[in-house]
């Protein structure tokens, strides 16, 4: 993980590493300050937060910007295609178990 926008967690330039408890601190902090269970991941909901705004057609280059990727074409390779295929493998799967040859 690396700081950007001039945030430094350690003494010198911006964009070096993070001191790893101090990033681990900020996120049990915001975690205690929402409310939100010990196993809930704020990566978890960053990733949502994505795939949500490319479902609804958002700039892929404004999602990649926000989500501070270093290119469009990473972001849509990681979370472009992954909801719509997850909800065919599901489909597919539960066809399969109630016997069904095709979805129609």
């Amino acid at each position: 993980m690396f700081a950007r926008d001039g945030f430094k967690l350690y003494r010198g330039e911006a964009g070096g590493p993070q001191a790893p408890e101090k990033v681990s601190a900020c996120r049990r902090t915001a975690r205690n300050r929402l409310h939100l269970p010990e196993s809930f991941r704020l990566h978890d909901w960053r990733a949502s937060k994505i795939t949500n705004d490319l479902d609804a057609h958002e700039n892929p280059v404004e999602v990649s910007a926000n989500a501070r990727h270093h290119s469009p074409g990473y972001t849509m390779a990681r979370y472009g295609r992954r909801r719509a295929e997850g909800a065919k493998k599901l489909a597919a799967s539960s066809a399969s178990r109630i016997s069904l040859s095709s979805l129609v």
